[in-house]
């Protein structure tokens, strides 16, 4: 018996996004009006390029960037569920799926001794070049039309789920995680047996609403969450099972 937990990052491992949390570092804290608005839709990578180039054309250095981005909050409860899982990883496969980026999510994760917790970490692959500018790319290319053209992440999902099952590794119930518009796509692939943990009051949950008012409802369970000692509650609950 073994569980997976997939876990976006962004409004739900940490309480803000963690790529407008860097423009704390951006002189007087914020954009430029035109870089600000030069986001178009489905092409938040490049944008967030542009940012870090911004950032570096005015002297914003690593350990500057590292130190803003570990004072960013941990949603509530949250300290206290990757502490729990921590504890019963014989149980529990864990992986995060999000659209943030490597050194980020590395970045607070070690600052806060989390990252034993995760198997792995699907994101944007980020990192410092030779003059000392923070780089991104997309995290892969896909053919899903839903999805932002860096990451779709049932994509991801799927290529996990089969590669473990290659592996001997197969999951008694998946539990996905998440907040945004770009989890939809994974929790569409969720079966019977699985469950979706949307956030509440944010887009997941607002689309999983829709779809059930459309008569087109997800085929997995549902459970909102409003603060991380929801999904633990759940995860005791399936431990006592």
């Amino acid at each position: 018996m073994k569980f997976l937990l997939v876990f976006d990052f962004d409004h739900t491992i940490v309480d803000e996004n963690s790529d407008t949390w860097i423009v704390k570092c951006a002189p007087e804290k914020k954009l430029p009006f035109g870089l600000r608005n030069s986001y178009q839709p489905g092409h938040w990578t490049e944008y967030m390029g542009r940012v870090f180039l911004y950032l570096g054309d005015n002297g914003v250095k690593e350990d500057e960037m590292k130190r803003t981005m570990t004072t960013i909050p941990f949603t509530a409860g949250m300290v206290d569920l990757l502490g729990f899982i921590g504890e019963n990883k014989e149980l529990f496969d864990c992986i995060i799926v999000s659209d943030s980026n490597t050194v980020f999510i590395d970045w607070i994760l070690k600052a806060a001794d989390f990252h034993k917790v995760f198997d792995e970490v699907f994101t944007n692959p980020a990192a410092f070049s030779s003059s000392g500018y923070l780089t991104i790319q997309n995290f892969h290319a896909h053919h899903c039309a839903k999805c932002p053209k860096n990451l779709c992440k049932r994509k991801v999902l799927k290529e996990f789920i089969d590669k473990q099952s290659e592996r001997g590794v197969n999951y008694t119930q998946i539990v996905y995680i998440g907040d945004g518009g770009n989890d939809l796509c994974p929790v569409m692939f969720l079966n019977k047996d699985d469950i979706a943990m949307p956030r509440q009051g944010y887009t997941l949950e607002k689309k999983i609403s829709q779809l059930a008012r459309d008569l087109s409802p997800v085929e997995c369970s549902v459970l909102v969450w409003s603060s991380a000692t929801d999904i633990m509650s759940y995860l005791k609950l399936l431990l006592k099972e």
